[in-house]
C-alpha cells in the first residue's frame, strides 16, 4: 500500500474537512472551524492538535499582497547543473536556502534539473539577481527564464465542502 493511501484510509471525513478549511483560512477560530465541519470545539481541538502532531499540518502562514510589498515580478527559471551527483544536488539545494528571492525550487525529471519561482520588484530586479546569485550557486551550467504575466490560479484548490 502506498504513502499516500495509507495517510487517506487514516483521514477520517472530518479529519479532511479540517485540513480543507485551514487551507482555506488558517486563522479561523476553533469554534468556526468546528462549526463548519460538523464538531463540537472540544473534538475538533483534538482532530486538529493530532493532525499537526502527525504533520499533516506543517504551519500556518499569512497570505501576503506582493504588489503592495513591491514584490510583483515572478520569473519561472529553469537551471541545469553541470553535475547531477548526490553531492552536488544537495550543495545546489543547500545554497537555494538562503536566497531570499528564490520563493519555489522543485526538482524536476526532465530536460533541465531544477525550477525555481523567483519573485523580485521588476525585470531589472531580477536580471541581477539572477546574474549575480541564481548564475553563482553551485554546479550551475545554465538557465532559461520564463516571465509570468498573470497569476491564474495560485493558491489552495477551491472550496469543495462535502454536504
Amino acid at each position: 500500500m502506498s504513502d499516500f493511501t495509507q495517510a487517506e484510509n487514516q483521514l477520517d471525513r472530518y479529519d479532511r474537512k479540517i485540513l480543507a478549511e485551514l487551507q482555506r483560512d488558517g486563522r479561523l477560530p476553533v469554534t468556526e472551524l468546528a462549526k463548519r465541519v460538523g464538531l463540537s470545539k472540544s473534538p475538533c481541538q483534538v482532530r486538529m492538535r493530532r493532525l499537526i502532531d502527525e504533520g499533516y499540518i506543517l504551519g500556518f502562514r499569512a497570505v501576503l499582497n506582493m504588489a503592495k510589498l513591491g514584490r510583483e515580478h515572478v520569473a519561472f527559471t529553469e537551471v541545469r547543473l553541470s553535475d547531477t551527483t548526490e553531492k552536488a544536488l544537495s550543495a545546489f539545494g543547500d545554497a537555494v536556502m538562503h536566497v531570499p528571492e528564490i520563493e519555489q525550487c522543485h526538482m524536476i525529471a526532465g530536460s533541465f534539473d531544477f525550477l525555481l519561482k523567483v519573485r523580485t520588484r521588476d525585470i531589472a530586479a531580477y536580471r541581477k539577481v539572477l546574474g549575480e546569485t541564481i548564475s553563482a550557486l553551485p554546479h550551475v551550467a545554465n538557465t532559461s527564464t520564463y516571465v509570468s504575466m498573470q497569476a491564474v490560479k495560485d493558491g489552495p484548490p477551491p472550496e469543495n465542502r462535502e454536504s
